[in-house]
């Protein structure tokens, strides 16, 4: 889960940008390696409350939103912005809980591949939609019943999608009036909204050092630093070339899972994970709009 909200066009794109980038899609799931291992301490609620507070500190001093108010034509989409940015979070820690962090990344992946394709009449869209629902079909706790995978947690990462493809709409509507600083404010209101979910898991812990380091380095790899590595990836560089590589999230989600969290996979959920890659990459190559990442 990257962290822009729009995904700047531009004519060709360089080296750097292009590092940047890949740099933003592994720090977030480095964050979320981190956070899963503050779950037996925190609980999923806990850290989604830290990490959206210690993210939305960390955005607010560098993008000092307060410069740049929403008006009150525009509030109820940031309100709605927000929203999402909270439950989609929670939504996600919560099925990361359950099942491994590839997994996770993928399914909640396909909620704004659906979204790219809704409305469209073009049959190659629908490829790319097959190609999802097959990922989702080899990913389900029925395809590989011998790894035990936990259906609510699918279900979960599912849900989490869904938000995902909200979190677009939202965004676009919120960051036509606010700009780069609607993340600031929607990671406001987002930590706001779960702080009565996970106060009282991570009250005990606020004076711990181990844990508040481990929320800190959380909050920095799943927003502040992606979202910096991502700004300064998106003013250089097409949207066809982001959304192409934001379509290897799922695999470096994988590959996190498995060097950070021993999480290996069957070769049923690695075809699973590689067809909702094809579903993202055929759409972002051929899509008349980038796909916008989550806060």
């Amino acid at each position: 889960m990257t962290s822009t909200p729009i995904a700047k066009a531009r004519a060709e794109a360089g080296a750097l940008p292009i590092l940047g980038l890949l740099g933003a899609i592994l720090s977030v799931q480095v964050g979320a390696a981190f956070a899963k291992g503050l779950f037996p301490v925190l609980g999923a609620e806990g850290t989604t409350m830290l990490r959206l507070l210690i993210g939305a500190l960390m955005l607010a001093a560098v993008l000092r939103p307060w410069k740049v108010l929403p008006t009150r034509r525009g509030l109820p989409w940031l309100a709605a912005y927000g929203v999402t940015v909270s439950v989609m979070n929670l939504l996600f820690y919560t099925a990361l809980e359950r099942i491994p962090l590839g997994i996770c990344v993928a399914l909640e992946f396909t909620g704004p591949l659906f979204v790219a394709t809704l409305g469209s009449r073009r049959l190659l869209d629908l490829v790319w939609v097959a190609f999802a629902v097959a990922g989702i079909v080899l990913l389900s706790p029925f395809a590989d019943v011998s790894r035990g995978l936990d259906p609510i947690g699918v279900l979960l990462a599912l849900a989490a999608g869904g938000c995902w493809g909200l979190y677009i709409i939202f965004a676009q509507k919120a960051g036509a009036e606010l700009g780069v600083r609607t993340s600031a404010y929607g990671m406001a209101i987002a930590a706001l909204l779960a702080l009565p979910f996970g106060f009282s898991a991570a009250w005990p812990y606020l004076t711990d050092p181990h844990v508040m380091a481990g929320a800190a380095v959380v909050g920095l790899f799943s927003s502040a630093l992606p979202f910096w590595l991502e700004m300064m990836a998106l003013t250089r560089m097409p949207a066809r070339v982001y959304g192409t590589l934001t379509s290897l999230e799922p695999a470096l989600g994988a590959l996190t899972g498995l060097l950070f969290l021993h999480e290996s996979l069957s070769a049923l959920q690695c075809a699973g994970i590689a067809a909702v890659i094809a579903a993202a990459f055929g759409t972002a190559v051929t899509a008349r709009a980038p796909v916008s990442s989550p806060g």
